[in-house]
């Protein structure tokens, strides 16, 4: 026989809470902003009591990211949406006497003249340092942005804890889960590697909580044809910074059981129109960077093309602007020093006839 007085999973609950009288005590739902610009610095407020981050507490009708929106307009005069969720601050009540709920949202990367006009904002709105939460009980007196190391620094805890921790996220493609401000033994993004090597040693981890906590990577596949010259077949990227070159290619939809080769055929298919197999493995690349997942690229031969080959190409318009082939002299002027390695170590393995290469950020590894 069902509980009828305990709320279903479907949606029941808020028919439960909306019907209750008095209301049931709940927890206070915070929605906080990792307001960032296009160098990389964070957006701090300045209030009458202390540092903090854009945001505050969310009304009855809103969901955290349309509070968050607001919050952003009213306290900032910014129009902007509320970007993905990092991470989710579970606290035990403090001086408001309940719960913390706090959601920490992206938002950003701002332009030039949106980032002039937040930091040009001073006591406009009600913002304040509830546990290291915004609130409105107190005037912004002013707002600075900040490197991460700084905000950090700035930040009282468990808010500078919320920050490290959503920056971690970000830059990971994860999601952080805290626990008044420190990460979760499980947690995927957040925890300090550290922790979860003394955590792994001991035993402390399930197995969900591993597989979380475990550092992830993101693998591509990319060909690397040439044409009758020794040119070699480059298009330019409809995303990033302008005037990039690289080799056709892309990510490996490595969830849905795609392989690196299959996926090398797919990406020349889709980028190019070309519907080549590829040849064989010349080299795999492992590149890092700090607080970011490990990037492993598998480098294929795509043999060469000829002229009618070349004059078959077709380009998606939204994805790529242009193709072009260059001889190995011109590599430095327009591709990156990191790609460039690797396709310089692949035209070696190509004419000595050896490899498959181990690489490391480009460079063959000792031995191989």
């Amino acid at each position: 026989m069902p509980d009828r007085d305990r709320p279903s999973p479907d949606g029941g609950a808020q028919a439960y809470h909306a019907a209750a009288r008095p209301a049931p005590p709940a927890p206070l739902v915070v929605a906080t902003g990792i307001v960032m610009d296009t160098r990389g610095r964070v957006l701090v407020l300045t209030t009458a009591h202390g540092p903090t981050l854009p945001g505050g507490a969310v009304t009855d009708a809103e969901t955290p990211e349309e509070g968050l929106a607001r919050l952003m307009r009213e306290e900032l005069g910014l129009t902007v949406p509320t970007g993905r969720l990092l991470a989710v601050d579970s606290c035990p009540p403090g001086a408001p006497g309940r719960s913390l709920v706090v959601h920490v949202h992206l938002v950003g990367p701002l332009a030039p003249g949106p980032a002039a006009s937040a930091a040009s904002v001073s006591s406009v709105s009600v913002v304040s340092a509830v546990s290291g939460v915004a609130s409105t009980d107190g005037g912004i007196t002013g707002a600075h942005w900040l490197t991460p190391e700084e905000a950090g620094e700035r930040l009282p805890d468990p808010a500078a804890q919320r920050l490290r921790a959503g920056l971690a996220a970000l830059h990971a493609g994860s999601f952080a889960h805290l626990v008044d401000g420190v990460a979760q033994p499980g947690s995927p993004a957040g925890i300090d590697p550290a922790r979860r090597a003394e955590l792994e040693h001991a035993g402390a981890f399930d197995a969900a909580g591993h597989r979380a906590a475990r550092p992830k990577a993101v693998t591509a596949a990319s060909v690397l044809f040439t044409d009758r010259d020794g040119g070699i077949l480059l298009v330019s990227p409809a995303y990033g910074k302008p005037g990039r070159w690289i080799l056709p290619g892309g990510g490996v939809d490595s969830d849905l059981g795609e392989t690196p080769r299959a996926a090398a055929a797919r990406e020349v298919r889709e980028e190019t129109g070309l519907s080549r197999s590829p040849g064989r493995l010349l080299a795999v690349n492992w590149a890092h960077r700090e607080g970011r997942p490990a990037r492993i690229r598998f480098l294929y031969d795509g043999g060469v093309l000829g002229p009618a080959e070349l004059g078959a190409i077709r380009l998606p318009s939204s994805e790529l602007l242009g193709w072009r082939t260059a001889s190995p002299g011109e590599l430095r002027a327009l591709v990156k020093p990191l790609l460039r390695r690797q396709i310089e170590a692949c035209l070696t393995a190509l004419a000595e006839g050896t490899g498959p290469l181990e690489l490391h950020a480009g460079r063959p590894y000792e031995g191989t």
